[in-house]
């Protein structure tokens, strides 16, 4: 009966969370996608077993529309980020950013111009 109750109360906070949303790099990306966030977010999260998301967000990289992940996995040093393609679902990389990296990349974001 506990356990019941318990696993009600769980799936009825993961329903209240909704669905993934991924910031978008500009206004209106997500009406090209064929993919919504939330499917390419279990398909990265395929990809790396055990990870957490840290961030999501759709942008256009080398002329493809991508979802890109940043994910956390306990104990390792850094985020590996996963790209799924928008259109195809795809998983189009997978690259280990080290917090040195990482930073860099925070940083570059920061001076570029919106």
């Amino acid at each position: 009966m506990k356990l019941t109750v318990l696993m009600i109360v769980l799936s009825g906070a993961a329903l209240a969370k909704g669905p993934a949303l991924c910031k978008q790099a500009s206004p209106g990306m997500d009406a090209r996608a064929k993919l919504t966030c939330g499917n390419a977010q279990n398909r990265a999260l395929a990809r790396v077993p055990g990870a957490r998301v840290q961030s999501r967000e759709l942008e256009e990289e080398n002329g493809k529309l991508v979802y890109s992940f940043d994910l956390r996995v306990k104990g390792k040093p850094g985020v590996e980020e996963v790209q799924v393609d928008a259109v195809t679902g795809s998983i189009v990389s997978v690259q280990h950013e080290s917090p040195a990296s990482e930073a860099s990349e925070k940083r570059s974001e920061q001076t570029q111009p919106k």
